[in-house]
């Protein structure tokens, strides 16, 4: 059975920073392009960043120089390093598997207030 484990999320003022992991049982994880999506209350979810198995990562505009994707494939695990925090930033962030099927983490709680 497929698991994808998110931890990292918490509480921080803005300007703070967080970073995120997710560890994925999956077979192959490297041919897999992994993303972070968040999903704040009462707003749909977005795509924040993935990575290619290659390595080329994308951004979302709104965390673009803030936010950096990053994977390590002999530990099956993608990293969301968030920089220079937002209030805007708060939601839960979701973890994302993507090939021939799509999976999906439980999702942790970021929270950027005072």
């Amino acid at each position: 059975q497929v698991q994808l484990v998110e931890s990292g999320g918490g509480l921080v003022q803005p300007g703070g920073s967080l970073k995120l992991s997710c560890v994925a049982s999956l077979n192959f994880f490297r041919a897999y392009v992994m993303g972070w999506y968040r999903q704040a209350p009462g707003k749909e979810r977005e795509a924040v960043a993935s990575i290619t198995a290659s390595g080329f990562a994308n951004y979302g505009d709104s965390v673009k120089g803030r936010f950096t994707i990053s994977r390590d494939n002999a530990k099956n695990t993608v990293y969301l390093q968030m920089n220079s925090l937002e209030p805007n930033d708060t939601a839960v962030y979701y973890c994302n598997a993507k090939q021939i099927k799509t999976y999906w983490g439980q999702g942790t709680q970021v929270t950027v207030s005072l």
